[in-house]
Protein backbone atom coordinates (compact mmCIF):
# COMPACT_ATOMS: atom_id res chain seq x y z
CA UNK A 1 0.00 0.00 0.00
CA UNK A 2 2.86 2.42 0.76
CA UNK A 3 3.96 2.20 -2.90
CA UNK A 4 0.65 3.75 -4.00
CA UNK A 5 1.26 6.83 -1.85
CA UNK A 6 4.96 6.98 -2.72
CA UNK A 7 4.03 7.16 -6.40
CA UNK A 8 1.34 9.78 -5.77
CA UNK A 9 3.73 12.04 -3.88
CA UNK A 10 6.51 11.53 -6.42
CA UNK A 11 4.17 12.54 -9.24
CA UNK A 12 2.85 15.53 -7.32
CA UNK A 13 6.34 16.78 -6.56
CA UNK A 14 7.52 16.20 -10.13
CA UNK A 15 4.51 17.69 -11.90
CA UNK A 16 3.65 20.53 -9.55
CA UNK A 17 6.67 22.49 -8.52
CA UNK A 18 4.17 25.20 -7.65
CA UNK A 19 0.62 24.47 -6.53
CA UNK A 20 -2.14 26.35 -8.33
CA UNK A 21 -3.38 27.70 -5.01
CA UNK A 22 -2.86 26.90 -1.36
CA UNK A 23 -5.81 27.47 0.93
CA UNK A 24 -5.59 27.74 4.72
CA UNK A 25 -8.32 26.73 7.14
CA UNK A 26 -8.92 28.68 10.34
CA UNK A 27 -10.95 28.61 13.55
CA UNK A 28 -11.98 32.13 14.45
CA UNK A 29 -15.71 31.52 14.01
CA UNK A 30 -17.99 28.67 15.03
CA UNK A 31 -17.61 25.76 12.58
CA UNK A 32 -20.70 24.45 10.78
CA UNK A 33 -22.06 21.15 12.03
CA UNK A 34 -20.30 18.04 10.72
CA UNK A 35 -17.14 19.96 9.87
CA UNK A 36 -13.83 18.12 10.02
CA UNK A 37 -11.95 19.35 13.07
CA UNK A 38 -9.15 17.45 14.80
CA UNK A 39 -6.27 18.34 17.10
CA UNK A 40 -3.49 17.61 14.60
CA UNK A 41 -2.48 19.23 11.28
CA UNK A 42 -3.83 17.98 7.95
CA UNK A 43 -3.08 18.58 4.28
CA UNK A 44 -5.64 17.88 1.55
CA UNK A 45 -4.41 17.73 -2.06
CA UNK A 46 -6.86 17.77 -4.96
CA UNK A 47 -5.61 15.17 -7.43
CA UNK A 48 -8.45 15.63 -9.91
CA UNK A 49 -11.88 17.19 -10.23
CA UNK A 50 -13.50 19.87 -8.08
CA UNK A 51 -13.52 19.74 -4.27
CA UNK A 52 -15.85 22.40 -2.77
CA UNK A 53 -15.35 23.25 0.91
CA UNK A 54 -16.90 25.60 3.40
CA UNK A 55 -13.98 27.62 4.75
CA UNK A 56 -13.56 30.65 6.96
CA UNK A 57 -12.50 33.88 5.27
CA UNK A 58 -10.09 36.45 6.75
CA UNK A 59 -13.09 38.69 7.51
CA UNK A 60 -14.54 35.81 9.60
CA UNK A 61 -17.33 35.06 7.15
CA UNK A 62 -17.92 31.53 5.85
CA UNK A 63 -18.19 30.80 2.13
CA UNK A 64 -17.93 27.79 -0.14
CA UNK A 65 -14.55 27.73 -1.84
CA UNK A 66 -14.00 25.58 -4.92
CA UNK A 67 -10.71 23.78 -4.69
CA UNK A 68 -9.58 22.54 -8.10
CA UNK A 69 -7.08 20.00 -9.36
CA UNK A 70 -3.63 21.22 -8.35
CA UNK A 71 -4.90 23.07 -5.26
CA UNK A 72 -3.97 22.24 -1.68
CA UNK A 73 -5.65 22.91 1.66
CA UNK A 74 -3.64 23.18 4.86
CA UNK A 75 -5.61 22.74 8.08
CA UNK A 76 -3.79 23.65 11.33
CA UNK A 77 -4.65 21.82 14.57
CA UNK A 78 -8.23 22.48 15.74
CA UNK A 79 -9.05 24.43 12.59
CA UNK A 80 -11.89 23.16 10.43
CA UNK A 81 -13.17 22.59 6.92
CA UNK A 82 -16.44 21.17 5.66
CA UNK A 83 -16.21 19.43 2.28
CA UNK A 84 -19.09 18.97 -0.10
CA UNK A 85 -18.57 15.52 -1.58
CA UNK A 86 -21.28 15.74 -4.26
CA UNK A 87 -18.75 16.20 -7.08
CA UNK A 88 -16.37 14.22 -9.25
CA UNK A 89 -13.07 14.42 -7.41
CA UNK A 90 -10.08 12.55 -6.05
CA UNK A 91 -8.39 13.87 -2.89
CA UNK A 92 -5.19 12.81 -1.14
CA UNK A 93 -5.10 13.62 2.58
CA UNK A 94 -2.08 13.60 4.88
CA UNK A 95 -2.83 13.51 8.60
CA UNK A 96 -0.02 14.37 11.00
CA UNK A 97 -0.87 12.62 14.26
CA UNK A 98 1.40 12.67 17.30
CA UNK A 99 2.63 9.13 16.74
CA UNK A 100 1.63 8.35 13.20
CA UNK A 101 1.41 9.89 9.76
CA UNK A 102 -1.74 8.84 7.95
CA UNK A 103 -2.34 8.78 4.20
CA UNK A 104 -5.83 8.63 2.70
CA UNK A 105 -6.85 8.60 -0.96
CA UNK A 106 -10.56 9.09 -1.57
CA UNK A 107 -12.39 9.29 -4.90
CA UNK A 108 -16.00 10.31 -5.37
CA UNK A 109 -18.41 10.41 -8.30
CA UNK A 110 -21.12 13.06 -8.52
CA UNK A 111 -24.61 11.91 -7.47
CA UNK A 112 -23.25 8.65 -6.07
CA UNK A 113 -23.89 7.94 -2.37
CA UNK A 114 -20.51 6.42 -1.51
CA UNK A 115 -16.83 6.62 -2.35
CA UNK A 116 -15.63 4.28 -5.07
CA UNK A 117 -11.91 4.31 -4.27
CA UNK A 118 -10.68 4.47 -0.69
CA UNK A 119 -7.09 3.61 0.18
CA UNK A 120 -5.47 4.21 3.55
CA UNK A 121 -1.99 3.75 4.97
CA UNK A 122 -0.17 4.76 8.15
CA UNK A 123 3.50 4.92 9.12
CA UNK A 124 5.33 5.87 12.29
CA UNK A 125 6.06 9.58 12.35
CA UNK A 126 9.34 11.18 13.35
CA UNK A 127 9.50 13.59 16.26
CA UNK A 128 12.36 15.97 16.91
CA UNK A 129 13.06 16.20 13.18
CA UNK A 130 12.63 18.80 10.45
CA UNK A 131 8.99 17.81 9.92
CA UNK A 132 8.07 19.31 13.31
CA UNK A 133 9.52 22.69 12.32
CA UNK A 134 7.91 22.64 8.86
CA UNK A 135 4.49 22.05 10.42
CA UNK A 136 5.10 24.72 13.06
CA UNK A 137 6.01 27.20 10.30
CA UNK A 138 2.85 26.37 8.34
CA UNK A 139 0.73 26.74 11.49
CA UNK A 140 2.20 30.21 12.03
CA UNK A 141 1.91 31.17 8.37
CA UNK A 142 -1.80 30.27 8.41
CA UNK A 143 -2.39 33.24 10.74
CA UNK A 144 -0.48 35.79 8.65
CA UNK A 145 -2.02 38.06 6.00
CA UNK A 146 0.75 37.43 3.43
CA UNK A 147 1.37 33.76 2.79
CA UNK A 148 2.82 33.44 -0.71
CA UNK A 149 5.40 32.40 -1.82
CA UNK A 150 6.47 30.88 1.51
CA UNK A 151 3.40 28.65 1.65
CA UNK A 152 4.44 26.91 -1.57
CA UNK A 153 8.02 26.38 -0.43
CA UNK A 154 6.95 25.00 2.95
CA UNK A 155 4.29 22.70 1.52
CA UNK A 156 6.72 21.37 -1.09
CA UNK A 157 9.26 20.70 1.67
CA UNK A 158 6.60 18.96 3.77
CA UNK A 159 5.54 16.65 0.94
CA UNK A 160 9.17 15.90 0.09
CA UNK A 161 9.80 14.91 3.69
CA UNK A 162 6.71 12.68 3.75
CA UNK A 163 7.78 11.02 0.52
CA UNK A 164 11.19 10.28 2.05
CA UNK A 165 9.52 8.84 5.15
CA UNK A 166 7.57 6.44 2.95
CA UNK A 167 10.69 5.45 1.04
CA UNK A 168 12.91 5.04 4.10
CA UNK A 169 10.83 4.41 7.25
CA UNK A 170 12.27 5.35 10.62
CA UNK A 171 14.52 2.86 12.32
CA UNK A 172 12.60 0.50 14.55
CA UNK A 173 9.43 1.11 12.58
CA UNK A 174 6.32 -0.79 13.59
CA UNK A 175 5.07 -3.85 11.79
CA UNK A 176 2.16 -3.81 9.37
CA UNK A 177 -0.34 -4.85 12.03
CA UNK A 178 0.53 -1.91 14.26
CA UNK A 179 0.53 0.45 11.28
CA UNK A 180 -3.01 -0.74 10.48
CA UNK A 181 -4.06 -0.20 14.09
CA UNK A 182 -2.62 3.34 14.16
CA UNK A 183 -4.27 4.13 10.82
CA UNK A 184 -7.64 3.09 12.24
CA UNK A 185 -7.02 5.30 15.27
CA UNK A 186 -6.41 8.26 12.95
CA UNK A 187 -9.61 7.47 11.06
CA UNK A 188 -11.61 7.44 14.32
CA UNK A 189 -10.05 10.75 15.41
CA UNK A 190 -11.02 12.28 12.07
CA UNK A 191 -14.57 10.89 11.97
CA UNK A 192 -15.60 10.92 15.64
CA UNK A 193 -18.54 13.20 14.82
CA UNK A 194 -20.07 10.67 12.44
CA UNK A 195 -22.05 7.51 13.07
CA UNK A 196 -19.14 5.06 13.00
CA UNK A 197 -19.49 1.44 14.06
CA UNK A 198 -17.32 -1.63 14.21
CA UNK A 199 -18.85 -2.79 10.93
CA UNK A 200 -18.44 0.52 9.09
CA UNK A 201 -14.81 0.90 10.18
CA UNK A 202 -13.99 -2.71 9.27
CA UNK A 203 -15.55 -2.17 5.83
CA UNK A 204 -13.52 1.01 5.27
CA UNK A 205 -10.27 -0.84 6.01
CA UNK A 206 -11.22 -4.05 4.18
CA UNK A 207 -11.04 -6.28 7.26
CA UNK A 208 -13.66 -8.25 9.16
CA UNK A 209 -15.34 -6.84 12.29
CA UNK A 210 -13.86 -9.69 14.35
CA UNK A 211 -10.38 -8.88 13.04
CA UNK A 212 -10.93 -5.25 14.02
CA UNK A 213 -11.92 -6.16 17.57
CA UNK A 214 -8.97 -8.52 17.86
CA UNK A 215 -6.65 -5.79 16.59
CA UNK A 216 -7.66 -3.45 19.41
CA UNK A 217 -7.32 -6.19 22.00
CA UNK A 218 -3.79 -6.97 20.80
CA UNK A 219 -2.45 -3.50 20.00
CA UNK A 220 -4.40 -1.07 22.14
CA UNK A 221 -5.03 -0.41 25.79
CA UNK A 222 -8.81 -0.42 25.46
CA UNK A 223 -11.62 -1.87 23.38
CA UNK A 224 -12.48 -0.13 20.13
CA UNK A 225 -15.81 1.12 21.50
CA UNK A 226 -14.02 2.57 24.53
CA UNK A 227 -11.48 4.26 22.25
CA UNK A 228 -14.25 5.89 20.21
CA UNK A 229 -15.83 7.14 23.44
CA UNK A 230 -12.48 8.46 24.68
CA UNK A 231 -11.94 10.44 21.45
CA UNK A 232 -15.48 11.85 21.58
CA UNK A 233 -15.21 12.92 25.22
CA UNK A 234 -11.84 14.53 24.55
CA UNK A 235 -13.34 16.58 21.70
CA UNK A 236 -16.40 17.41 23.82
CA UNK A 237 -14.09 18.88 26.46
CA UNK A 238 -12.46 21.04 23.78
CA UNK A 239 -15.82 22.25 22.44
CA UNK A 240 -17.21 23.02 25.89
CA UNK A 241 -14.28 25.34 26.58
CA UNK A 242 -13.93 26.78 23.07
CA UNK A 243 -17.53 27.43 21.97
CA UNK A 244 -20.87 28.53 23.39
CA UNK A 245 -22.73 25.53 21.98
CA UNK A 246 -25.75 24.27 23.85
CA UNK A 247 -24.93 21.00 25.57
CA UNK A 248 -27.20 19.08 23.22
CA UNK A 249 -25.29 20.44 20.24
CA UNK A 250 -21.96 19.46 21.79
CA UNK A 251 -23.32 15.93 22.12
CA UNK A 252 -24.45 15.84 18.49
CA UNK A 253 -21.22 17.33 17.16
CA UNK A 254 -19.25 14.68 19.03
CA UNK A 255 -21.21 11.78 17.62
CA UNK A 256 -23.54 11.04 20.54
CA UNK A 257 -27.01 10.23 19.26
CA UNK A 258 -28.64 10.51 22.71
CA UNK A 259 -28.04 13.62 24.83
CA UNK A 260 -28.81 11.91 28.15
CA UNK A 261 -26.34 9.16 27.30
CA UNK A 262 -23.72 11.84 26.57
CA UNK A 263 -24.32 13.39 30.00
CA UNK A 264 -23.92 10.02 31.75
CA UNK A 265 -20.78 9.07 29.84
CA UNK A 266 -19.18 12.49 30.32
CA UNK A 267 -19.84 12.39 34.08
CA UNK A 268 -18.46 8.84 34.40
CA UNK A 269 -15.27 9.70 32.45
CA UNK A 270 -14.49 13.12 33.92
CA UNK A 271 -16.22 13.15 37.31
CA UNK A 272 -18.11 16.30 36.28
CA UNK A 273 -21.21 17.09 34.29
CA UNK A 274 -20.65 18.95 31.00
CA UNK A 275 -21.90 22.18 32.62
CA UNK A 276 -19.55 21.75 35.59
CA UNK A 277 -16.63 21.12 33.26
CA UNK A 278 -17.42 24.20 31.17
CA UNK A 279 -17.39 26.37 34.30
CA UNK A 280 -14.22 24.87 35.78
CA UNK A 281 -10.79 26.51 35.58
Amino acid sequence: MSQVFQLLLENLLAEREHFNRIWFASDQVTPPQFSYQVNFPRVELVISGEYPNLLENPDKSITESKLLSGDALYVPPNSWNKPNWDTDCSVLSLLFGKRQLGFSLVSKAKNQPGFYDVQKHSIQTRTGHAIDHILAALNTLAKEPVQTPMDGYLLHALLSYCQQMLTAPAAGTRNRVEDLYQGICIYIQENFHRHITRESIAHRFNITPNHLSRLFRQQGHMRMADYITWVRIDRAKFMLKRYDFRLGEVATRCGFQDVNYFYRVFKSKTGMTPSEYRGSD
